[in-house]
């Protein structure tokens, strides 16, 4: 069961609002978060489409559709945020790693889900105001959560690493990388605006971004690593074993001290306009995605094409043919 948003602390998009002259401290964010826990947790989870697992200070949530390259589907994101419930709930956890079981990290949203109108969620999208509510509520909303999260958070990918795969990835605090992964985020050639929260450009700068998006580039570990997207490079075979060593490594730090350096950064960042960037840049991606040319887009998909698959029908427009 999910809590109810408190109308007053969430303006008609959904984000925080803070009054006049008042910032949230680190404290009363844990406080907050310590009381909905307490007040809504009342028996483990069962998870499907991902693992949650517990090694003594580091839990690990694994992406768990590798047949589909864990690509994100509805189920897939409330046990995410299910699984981040456990996890700041249990004190004996400090850190937490997200992975991927299988080839791929993620591929991304699951476009199939979302284009058969196969949930709730993807039936909403009819109208502009219903694919707001999605898209805030399933996509920025729980991203924000996780980059929030007051436990230091390490991605481990590999594979394909793609659109809304790297905006997961890079809402963690730290990426360790398999020597296979490669980055992409192809959404402009379907014209995506990108995916909901735009993070290339604080990920690899701007002029490197727009190359990223307008030119549909992949970028691999080496390069990934040489522009500061990932902390580290190891191969394949090792990823897992690295990810725990370096979990291992940041539990080390007291909670307390751990939690205030990664919020004084956050805090830094978001000085420097991360996430106001991010709030403008969602609702351009609002506009463009209702624009008659996406709009047009989105039903031919759905008929797939010559092929009559839809994703050969993705892949196509991905490929710019």
């Amino acid at each position: 069961m999910k809590p109810p948003q408190d109308p007053s602390t969430k303006d008609f998009f959904g984000f925080l609002r803070v009054p006049s002259g008042e910032c949230p401290s680190t404290a009363s964010r844990a406080a907050a978060s310590a009381t909905r826990t307490l007040t809504w947790m009342s028996a483990p989870a069962k998870f499907e489409a991902i693992r949650y697992e517990v090694g003594g200070a580091v839990a690990t949530l694994t992406l768990n559709r590798p047949d589909a390259a864990n690509a994100q589907s509805t189920q897939m994101l409330e046990e995410l945020d299910a699984a981040l419930d456990l996890a700041d709930a249990d004190d004996a956890v400090r850190v937490v790693v997200v992975a991927g079981e299988g080839k791929h990290f993620s591929a991304g949203h699951d476009l199939k889900e979302i284009l058969a109108g196969a949930t709730e969620w993807a039936r909403m999208r009819d109208t502009a105001e219903g694919k707001l509510r999605h898209e805030q509520v399933m996509y920025w909303d729980k991203c924000i959560r996780l980059r929030d999260f007051r436990k230091p958070t390490i991605a481990a990918v590999q594979g394909v690493c793609a659109a809304a795969g790297l905006m997961l990835a890079s809402m963690c605090d730290l990426i360790i990388a398999a020597d296979d992964v490669r980055f992409s985020n192809p959404v402009a050639r379907m014209t995506g605006v990108g995916v909901e929260l735009l993070v290339e450009p604080w990920e690899l700068g701007p002029r490197k971004a727009k190359e990223f998006l307008l030119c549909a580039t992949t970028i691999e570990a080496v390069e990934a690593e040489r522009l500061g997207l990932v902390n580290r490079v190891v191969p394949r075979a090792d990823l897992a074993a690295a990810a725990k060593e370096m979990a291992d490594q940041v539990a080390l730090v007291p909670p307390v001290t751990a939690q205030a350096i990664k919020d004084t950064i956050n805090h830094m960042i978001d000085g420097q306009g991360q996430r106001e960037s991010w709030r403008y840049h969602f609702m351009v991606h609002q506009f463009v995605s209702n624009s008659a040319t996406a709009l047009a887009a989105t039903e031919a998909r759905k008929e797939g094409g010559p092929g009559g698959s839809v994703m050969d029908s993705v892949k196509r427009e991905q490929a710019g043919e």
